[in-house]
């Protein structure tokens, strides 16, 4: 299943923005994933934001706050294309949930990492890439017979 991790400066996100983040992220990654829109995945797609104490993070440059997503998914989970465009929407999220404009988008990095089928485990039990794919497709087809 899906996680999606924010590592930002404390106090580098709007008082809104930081209200929000967590979820809009989960959302945008099971949109990008093509998973089916119910709350058996909603539940599954976890969002951690991880907020660095002041003076944690900085570059050899400045100290103007820079954003880490990080975004674990089974491998053959995402095309390249649906990387791009994740990629593309976390960072504008991102953004947003900062008050920054897109003109500071390169503060935001977005790393993807495809976990090998097999090396996923939840319940007790390992996650099979192509048992989520069939169960995905079974709540589609119950979401279009209802």
């Amino acid at each position: 299943m899906p996680m999606i991790r924010l590592t930002a400066p404390t106090g580098a996100l709007t008082e809104e923005g930081r209200a929000g983040i967590q979820r809009d992220l989960a959302a945008l990654l099971l949109r990008w994933e093509g998973a089916p829109d119910t709350a058996f995945f909603r539940a599954q797609a976890w969002s951690h934001l991880i907020e660095l104490p002041e003076g944690a993070q900085t570059t050899a440059e400045d100290d103007a706050p820079r954003f880490l997503v990080d975004v674990t998914v089974p491998q053959g989970a995402l095309s390249e294309r649906r990387k791009a465009g994740l990629v593309e929407d976390a960072t504008r999220a991102v953004l947003k949930a900062a008050g920054l404009s897109p003109d500071e988008a390169l503060r935001v990095w977005v790393l993807i990492h495809e976990q090998p089928d097999g090396t996923w485990g939840a319940g007790g039990s390992v996650i099979r890439y192509a048992d989520l794919v069939a169960l995905a497709s079974q709540s589609k087809q119950e979401q279009a017979d209802a």
